[in-house]
C-alpha cells in the first residue's frame, strides 16, 4: 500500500496542475484579444453605480435617514471638522 501513495499523489498533483494552467491560459488569452463590438466614444458612462437600496417606488433617491457602520480603528476626521459628536 506505501507503494501505490506516491503514484496516485503524482497523478493528483500533475492533474490539478494541468487544470490550473488550463485554466490560467483561458484568462491570458482573452487579455491579446481586441474588442469585437466598435468603440463609441460619444457613449456618456456614469462615474457612480446606485444601488438599488436608495431608491423609492418611483425611481428617486430616497431621503430618508441611512444607517450608517463605524469601525472602532476607522480614522475620519470629517465628523469632528463638521461639529457633530459621536456617542
Amino acid at each position: 500500500m506505501s507503494f501505490l501513495f506516491p503514484i496516485i499523489y503524482s497523478a493528483a498533483l500533475t492533474y490539478l496542475v494541468w487544470k490550473a494552467f488550463k485554466v490560467m491560459s483561458n484568462g491570458w488569452g482573452t487579455f491579446d484579444k481586441k474588442p469585437n463590438r466598435p468603440i463609441d466614444t460619444n457613449i456618456k458612462q456614469n462615474k457612480y453605480t446606485i444601488h438599488p437600496e436608495l431608491l423609492d417606488q418611483s425611481g428617486n433617491i430616497t431621503q430618508e435617514e441611512l444607517l450608517t457602520v463605524r469601525f472602532s480603528n476607522d480614522i475620519d476626521n470629517s465628523l469632528e471638522e463638521k461639529g457633530t459628536t459621536t456617542d
